[in-house]
């Protein structure tokens, strides 16, 4: 995803929430309780399936559910970054950044 999409993105959540008069609910905490609790639909769509039959979900009768679960706990959280100013593929690749250092693959004992 490119980062002009990501805005353009931002924007008409922005102008979904203005011409709702959402606004005034979409305080950080508010928006962080919503994605959390999205988050939570999303795992209850893989909560009984075997780790095999989730690995193949999108051939599912449960794609459909899947993808938008999916798409509301992205939606959630391009909405919460907007609100608190945060760039998230900056953030993102911060965060890799940080991990790749954190996290070095083991060289081998032959190595």
């Amino acid at each position: 995803m490119s980062s002009r999409s990501l805005d353009e993105l931002q924007k008409q959540l922005a102008q979904f929430a203005t011409e709702r008069d959402w606004e005034q609910f979409h305080t950080p905490k508010n928006l962080a309780m919503a994605l959390a609790g999205e988050v939570g639909e999303l795992a209850a769509e893989f909560q009984w399936m075997t780790p095999e039959e989730s690995e193949s979900a999108m051939d599912s009768d449960s794609a459909e559910s899947i993808r938008m679960e999916m798409a509301d706990v992205f939606i959630y959280l391009v909405r919460l970054a907007d609100i608190l100013g945060v760039d998230l593929l900056d953030a993102a690749q911060k965060k890799t950044l940080l991990n790749s250092d954190r996290f070095r693959p083991q060289s081998s004992a032959n190595g």
